[in-house]
């Protein structure tokens, strides 16, 4: 890559904090190389990896129809951007929420992270480790994290 603009990754799912960590990125950094990624965790579904579910295929079907919202929300993200008058790239991987996201952001080379604090209930987040706090403790690069 030639292009020396700042390589921001940002991190999206269903929460209003990841819009408005996307919206922060394109109002912080309206020049940046910007790309919205979406992970899809499979831990999600009770039919992944593992033997989880009865019927043969159904993790298929699974992953199909998350990869069919992971495209509307990342469609929706790109809305988002035309609103600013800004294109930007777009992604989904199947994996864990941080490591996923950390894997991309070094892969990528990106300059910055900028994600929303959190999405899950606070059970969710005792038990499983909020995602966006696990960037920050095992990212090589700056994060900001919206709250």
């Amino acid at each position: 890559m030639t292009d020396d603009r700042t390589r921001v990754l940002v991190p999206v799912n269903y929460s209003e904090l990841s819009e408005k960590a996307l919206r922060t990125a394109l109002e912080l950094h309206p020049d940046a190389e910007l790309t919205a990624l979406h992970v899809i965790d499979f831990r999600t579904s009770d039919l992944g990896p593992g033997g989880w579910g009865s019927a043969s295929g159904a993790f298929d079907e699974w992953l199909e129809d998350a990869r069919e919202h992971a495209e509307e929300l990342l469609a929706h993200a790109e809305e988002v951007a035309a609103e600013y008058d800004l294109e930007i790239e777009t992604d989904e991987v199947v994996g864990e929420d941080a490591s996923s996201i950390l894997e991309y952001a070094e892969e990528g080379d990106f300059d910055l992270i900028i994600i929303g604090s959190h999405s899950r209930s606070l059970p969710a987040r005792i038990l499983l480790g909020g995602v966006s706090e696990t960037v920050v403790r095992r990212a090589q690069i700056p994060v900001l994290v919206v709250r």
